[in-house]
């Protein structure tokens, strides 16, 4: 991303976020944050990551629910952006959240692993008596 579509996308996701918290009271948001956007360098999509905390029917939910509002948030960037183009926006999940926690489980994992072949094998009473 270019320096102007990165601060557009800065504006965007400001935005965005207080319009949706403001004006849309839809039964199939979840607990959701606009995580990053990307801005196309001919300003005509914005990818709005998304992170929602849930299962996969909440996440799709939320997602679902955000896209059948787009056109209304892109009349409201209309108003706010003072550009000629005004992105299309589109919804997507950001799985960032759940690789950074999959690379941490892993990571502990193997700390544990090497944590158990350093300890020292202590014999029992029993085995020393016999």
């Amino acid at each position: 991303m270019t320096r102007r579509t990165d601060r557009l996308g800065h504006v965007i996701q400001r935005e965005l976020t207080e319009f949706i918290r403001r004006e849309i009271s839809d039964r199939r948001l979840g607990f959701w944050t606009l995580s990053r956007i990307e801005v196309t360098a001919d300003l005509s999509f914005a990818k709005v990551y998304i992170t929602v905390m849930g299962d996969d029917i909440e996440k799709r939910n939320t997602i679902d629910a955000l896209s059948q509002h787009a056109n209304r948030m892109r009349s409201h960037l209309a108003k706010a952006l003072q550009t000629r183009t005004v992105p299309k926006v589109l919804f997507a999940e950001d799985k960032n959240l759940e690789h950074g926690f999959r690379v941490a489980e892993l990571i502990k994992e193997i700390h544990d692993q090497e944590n158990a072949k350093s300890k020292p094998v202590q014999k029992n009473d029993e085995e020393e008596e016999g």
